[in-house]
């Protein structure tokens, strides 16, 4: 009961902190556009830094509300045919814009673009499900960001998206809990932001479509 209080507050603490910072760097922007005359360029740049706080805004908010949605949904509401390789294309480029990374810290291996790999599930599910792991793994990457995405049909029904990095690790002790909701896995020396949902909500969709994460 103490661990699940001391988790509750660090939530909260995390997520008053990922709310907090975004507005006030774009209060600041707009504040500083009010005050006085800016360059056509220096305008630019202010509208960049607040459309990417904004951004952060709207992943905080969502990632809040889908974990809401995972503790109490256990069926599908609507299933239809994905394409995993595509959509895996598509989070990757996500990925690269969130954390200005460049082309080739996120690569992708596996399936050839004309041998689509189709599941039946949630599109929108499953995309917040690989933008997750992919997210965790550019956060825990100390040096260089190196993340790899590989799908594989190991067989006839099943697919699997793996997602390596070349970051801090998760000592083995730790494995059982990191899709524990509010459990946020800290290395010694490095610390990184966040709410302690994402891997709880991939875990949550990746039941939804008969499947595990590991």
């Amino acid at each position: 009961e103490l661990r699940r209080t001391e988790q509750q507050d660090s939530f909260l603490n995390a997520v008053t902190h990922e709310l907090k910072t975004p507005i006030a760097s774009i209060r600041l922007y707009l504040e500083t556009l009010q005050a006085r005359d800016t360059s056509e360029a220096q305008r630019q740049e202010f509208y960049k830094v607040m459309l990417d706080d904004a951004t952060r805004l709207q992943y905080t908010v969502e990632q809040v509300l889908r974990a809401g949605v995972a503790s109490q949904r256990r069926k599908l509401a609507h299933r239809a045919p994905v394409d995993l390789g595509a959509l895996a294309h598509e989070c990757i480029e996500m990925t690269r814009r969130r954390h200005h990374l460049g082309g080739d810290a996120v690569a992708f291996t596996g399936a050839a673009p004309d041998q689509p790999m189709i599941v039946n599930g949630d599109i929108d599910e499953l995309r917040t499900a690989i933008g997750n792991l992919l997210d965790n793994a550019v956060k825990y990457s100390a040096q260089g960001v190196r993340v790899t995405v590989e799908l594989a049909a190991p067989t006839p029904d099943t697919l699997r998206v793996r997602v390596r990095d070349r970051g801090v690790g998760i000592p083995r002790r730790q494995l059982r809990r990191i899709f524990n909701r509010f459990h946020r896995f800290q290395a010694r020396g490095f610390s990184v932001k966040g709410t302690g949902l994402g891997l709880y909500i991939v875990r949550s969709i990746a039941r939804q479509h008969g499947g595990r994460v590991f």
